[in-house]
């Protein structure tokens, strides 16, 4: 990766020292890579695309007449060469399927008499299952790469992995860099664009502090917005750069000729730098428009989003959310620029909603992390052309989100809702720990989880109809000093939050910026984010963990889920209407699917904008009760 340009101003020199160094000379194989370790990984990885195909119905195994065992029934699956596959399966919430990864075995083909052996192999799996799964030629290869690269760092993460006492200690930022990515998605760690070198330096799972460099933009690019308080850029340039940094820049700007006045100043990912600022903005950066700048002294850290980055030297100063033109979990990872320009407008909705509302403010105590400033950056041609693919419209500019160690109380903790279902490598649940921590039983810390989750999210869709998508990497629960959930913050307000096209009296005054920002929908589907987010997304898996490692049955788990929602219909009579309308009680959901949208739906082809998850067919709803 070329470092930066070859320039001879000081701005240049300042830049390459904040790159992180090149690989070395002579090719060397990761430690990770081992027999055992990629075995084990490969094997878990062939699990979970089984039994994720299984419940999108990309794939659709029969049950065998063999007794069921504590794994589950015996299940199979013929390949395309007549072979089959067998594995024990055990049904569970929403019609999913819980794969037992050491008893997949593959029986040849007729007529061969050979006994079944057993099979790990997700490489063999796509190979022998091409006609099966009907995938073209394209998206296929494309879907090998990205098996790769998660398989990849998947043997990173057991490579380095730390029991579940030992995360249990660690700081929420520190305790990112340990969690296995998108419980759903089968390839959820492809990151497309990255090199191996790129992915020991910037991926979560490297744990690699680095600091970030700038850039100046003159205004005929960019433009500023911030909220309350932070109006004026400068405002949040006193926040977030000593003086002496923010000196340096303007006397860089200066000693070319240019006026700092006339600039915004914004971080740049460095793998951003390389691959798209150089080349696609060369024009801007011939005529000064582009000017780029030194790095902070900050250390920082990459999310589980891999974009947005931690700072660790300053807590107190915001997370910055910068594009990442990678393609990972679905779309690339840039920064749409209608999103950056309006997520200080969303923030200040979003919080005008919580600051009046005494439930939210008062009662629920949500911390709502607001997306505070931003610097957008448009490109000349790029955004001319609305027919271009939509990752050439997510380029460059910087989203500033308020940090969460400033809103926790003296003893409090915080972790985002996926660490969760880790499980550590002696088979420790992450949960498992934390329940054996505070002292409760299994059961009523669940209920203190579901009653610190669940009210400001159902608050803000039955008053407001407005509904967050409250995934693992963006909702975050906080815990006493005993281990015990006890609230919830939410970030992301401008890409997760969508809000009720039907005609609702609290709707009337959204912003004019805002409603173009939000997507809205109709008022049935809106439960789906919270069914899709929350329960598809998380608590499907956590109740195969809390009955497996806690001894909850998941039926009672799932009581304890729908308990908490009727306690809060019970606290809100007179929004009794807004809970029929908003049902997530109903018999059956429609199944979102995302593997399937990437297979099928959109694969890895460009397209103008960014694709959404479909659905397929409905599953019964484990929160209904006849």
């Amino acid at each position: 990766m070329s470092n930066f340009p070859a320039a001879s101003d000081s701005a240049g020199r300042h830049f390459a020292e904040a790159v992180v160094p090149q690989s070395p000379q002579h090719p060397c194989t990761p430690p990770e890579l081992t027999t055992a370790t990629w075995d084990r990984v490969a094997r878990r990885l062939l699990a979970k695309m089984l039994a994720e195909f299984a419940y999108e119905e990309i794939v659709r195994p029969r049950r065998t007449p063999a007794g069921a065992t504590a794994a589950g029934d015996v299940w199979q699956l013929t390949l395309d060469d007549g072979s089959s596959l067998g594995f024990r399966a055990r049904r569970r919430a929403y019609g999913s399927w819980h794969i037992a990864p050491d008893t997949i075995t593959l029986t040849p083909p007729p007529p061969s008499a050979e006994p079944p052996t057993a099979f790990g192999d997700p490489y063999a799996f796509l190979m022998r299952a091409r006609t099966l799964l009907g995938l073209d030629g394209s998206t296929l290869g494309h879907l090998v790469r990205e098996l790769s690269a998660t398989l990849a760092a998947d043997a990173r993460i057991e490579h380095t992995a730390l029991t579940a006492d030992v995360l249990a200690d660690l700081d929420h930022a520190e305790l990112e860099g340990h969690q296995t990515g998108h419980p759903w998605l089968v390839l959820n760690k492809g990151r497309m664009g990255l090199s191996a070198a790129d992915t020991a330096a910037w991926a979560p799972e490297a744990r690699t502090r680095q600091r970030l460099p700038w850039l100046a933009a003159h205004t005929s690019l960019a433009a500023y917005r911030g909220t309350a308080g932070l109006e004026d850029p400068a405002r949040l340039y006193a926040r977030e750069l000593d003086p002496v940094t923010r000196d340096g820049f303007d006397r860089i700007l200066r000693a070319r000729g240019l006026d700092p006045l006339g600039y915004l100043y914004l971080p740049v990912h460095p793998w951003q730098w390389d691959e798209i600022v150089l080349p696609l903005f060369a024009p801007a950066l011939a005529s000064g428009a582009l000017v780029p700048l030194p790095a902070d002294p900050d250390m920082r850290v990459p999310q589980q989003s891999v974009r947005t980055f931690l700072n660790l030297t300053r807590p107190d100063r915001h997370s910055v959310k910068l594009p990442l033109s990678v393609f990972n979990t679905l779309v690339w990872r840039g920064l749409p620029s209608d999103q950056s320009v309006a997520a200080p407008a969303v923030t200040a909705w979003i919080r005008s909603l919580h600051d009046a509302d005494p439930f939210l403010r008062d009662e629920c105590g949500v911390v709502l992390l607001g997306e505070v400033a931003s610097v957008t950056v448009r490109h000349p041609v790029y955004d001319e052309l609305p027919e271009a693919p939509y990752q050439y419209k997510e380029l460059l500019g910087a989203i500033w989100r308020e940090p969460l160690t400033s809103r926790l109380a003296p003893g409090e903790r915080a972790r985002t809702l996926a660490s969760l279902l880790h499980v550590d490598p002696r088979g420790r649940s992450f949960t498992a720990e934390l329940v054996a921590r505070s002292g409760l039983t299994p059961g009523r810390w669940l209920q203190r989880l579901f009653a610190a989750l669940l009210p400001p999210l159902l608050h803000f869709l039955y008053r407001y109809g407005t509904v967050f998508s409250p995934h693992g990497e963006n909702t975050t629960v906080i815990f006493d000093e005993y281990e015990v959930p006890v609230r919830l913050a939410l970030k992301d307000f401008v890409g997760e939050v969508n809000i009720c096209r039907e005609l609702l009296p609290e709707l009337s005054g959204v912003p004019a910026e805002v409603r173009a920002a939000l997507r809205d929908k109709p008022a049935a589907f809106l439960p789906q984010y919270i069914h899709s987010g929350l329960f598809v997304g998380v608590f499907r898996y956590l109740s195969v963990l809390c009955e497996d490692r806690l001894g909850v049955p998941e039926e009672e788990f799932w009581s304890l889920v729908r308990a908490e929602i009727l306690r809060h219909h019970a606290r809100f009579p007179e929004l009794e209407e807004r809970h029929t309308l908003f049902d997530l009680l109903a018999e059956r959901i429609g199944r979102l699917c995302l593997n399937r949208n990437r297979l099928y739906q959109d694969g890895y082809r460009d397209r103008p904008d960014r694709p959404k998850a479909v659905e397929y067919g409905t599953v019964p709803n484990p929160l209904y009760r006849p």
